[in-house]
């Protein structure tokens, strides 16, 4: 009845606790997950990246990205605002 309702939403709850962004040292073709998480956001859009999924990065910025054409996007804003 209305218990197991209750509990219901209750549960997703937790499992957003235990499923929090990953602390990352994005090295040159690598990284080092420095903390917990299951996930890093794309430093452009906000989007939340699996890490199993993650394969654009920038160690010169220490960002990741959610694609190829974020990533490009994100070196092109860089280089136009002479940073890189």
């Amino acid at each position: 009845g209305n218990t197991g309702h209750a509990s219901g939403p209750g549960k997703p709850l937790l499992m957003l606790d235990n499923f929090r962004p990953a602390r990352i040292r994005y090295l040159s073709g690598s990284y080092q997950l420095l903390g917990p998480g299951d996930h890093v956001v794309c430093a452009v859009t906000g989007k939340r990246i699996p890490l199993n999924q993650l394969r654009y990065w920038s160690h010169e910025f220490q960002e990741a990205y959610a694609d190829a054409a974020t990533a490009t996007a994100r070196y092109a804003e860089m280089r136009a605002q002479g940073r890189i």
